[in-house]
């Protein structure tokens, strides 16, 4: 089967965790003998073109027009990729099977090509932005909502990562349930794997303290702040703690400034943007991590987490609320509560019998759930499925 595939980011240019599901998941499809090519955002420094493991991937540089807003910008790109498309398409001996689009972003592009090339639309929706401002508040919200909406519209099939998001895209979309499939993110456990020398634990905590790490964008939704007003509980019960805040984002500002006002500055290691080899080892030093979402699709960090052998404390909402058991494969806490979180991260830190417990269990179904290659077959049954229907 020939694949093509869109999505405004891909490794190494990453914003969230849409670039890493679209590496994995296109890796673990050419592994298994199909053609698939990428067609993603350029950059400065990036090549043009690479063939990793299989995967053809296209780096298409945006117009160098200077966009008055975001909306402009991406108008922008999707022009710049449908102009790379009818080239490539020329170059091609072989007609693409699939036109597989991944979010918003690049719904003009795949749209355009379905239609002028003739091939089924494929539609992966990884959050709404309905979702993510609970509610539609402005003009530019609505605009990104309709192209959603027009996107699920002019799709064969709308993929979804979980039940929730199921829930989410039928009552914001009015999309039919014979329209949507449900296949979950996964994770290369083999990625996290590599064990870090003292040295690097050194730069973060004291060899005494525990570290509990937060790893995500520095956004109201992902839920920072929780976190940060439930550092005064965790440490009146276990002192030597040490905090790792890593990410960028435009609530970084506002963190650091809470913290300064809450005196716990010294017990917050705001590491700003770490690299994925960065991320693995902070992810094995820790004694927890913990994910204290107020709006979350998926949590595909809950699942690194669980890669590495890293206890996990998520919020019960979303795609979080699916992948941990409470008190199976890790902790749930109250949505919004920074007294749940306490509760339940010094669950973990005094309890280290029962933190083995859940780790086990959660990188039991990492492997055997979770698995990219599983999820890849299911991916590759929706696309046949839309041929065997034409």
């Amino acid at each position: 089967m020939r694949i093509l595939m869109y999505s405004w980011e891909f490794p190494p240019k990453s914003v969230g965790g849409l670039a890493r599901h679209v590496h994995d998941l296109t890796l673990a499809t050419a592994k298994q003998g199909h053609e698939i090519q990428v067609v993603t955002c350029g950059g400065d420094n990036l090549p043009a073109y690479e063939n990793i493991e299989g995967v053809e991937v296209y780096r298409v540089q945006p117009y160098h027009l200077r966009a008055p807003d975001f909306r402009t910008w991406i108008l922008q790109l999707n022009l710049a990729m449908l102009e790379f498309t009818m080239t490539l398409r020329d170059s091609q001996s072989a007609p693409w099977d699939i036109v597989h689009c991944h979010d918003w972003l690049t719904a003009y592009v795949s749209r355009a090509v379905k239609h002028a090339q003739n091939i089924p639309l494929v539609a992966t929706i990884h959050a709404t932005e309905f979702g993510r401002n609970w509610g539609l508040h402005d003009d530019n919200q609505r605009y990104i909502s309709d192209v959603e909406w027009w996107l699920t519209y002019e799709a064969w099939r709308v993929i979804v990562c979980s039940q929730y998001m199921h829930n989410e895209v039928r009552y914001i979309f009015s999309l039919p349930e014979d329209k949507i499939r449900i296949i979950p993110n996964g994770v290369r456990p083999e990625d996290f794997q590599t064990e870090p020398e003292p040295d690097f634990r050194n730069r973060y905590a004291h060899p005494t303290e525990k570290i509990v790490f937060f790893v995500g964008r520095l956004v109201h939704e992902k839920g920072a702040h929780v976190l940060l007003d439930a550092i005064p509980k965790i440490l009146h019960y276990h002192p030597q703690t040490k905090f790792v805040i890593a990410g960028r984002g435009p609530a970084e500002g506002y963190l650091r400034q809470k913290a300064w006002e809450m005196g716990v500055t010294e017990r917050i290691y705001f590491t700003g943007y770490i690299d994925d080899v960065t991320r693995n080892k902070l992810y094995r030093s820790a004694s927890v991590a913990v994910f204290p979402s107020l709006y979350e699709p998926f949590g595909i960090v809950a699942l690194e987490a669980m890669a590495a052998r890293t206890p996990v404390v998520v919020s019960d909402t979303g795609g979080l609320g699916e992948i941990i058991k409470h008190g199976v494969n890790g902790l749930k806490c109250y949505v919004g509560s920074p007294d749940s979180l306490a509760d339940n991260v010094l669950k973990i830190l005094c309890d280290p019998p029962f933190a083995r417990q859940v780790e086990e269990r959660a990188y039991r179904e990492v492997l055997e759930i979770y698995n990219w290659d599983k999820i890849a077959r299911t991916t590759v049954a929706v696309y046949e499925e839309i041929l065997a229907e034409q």
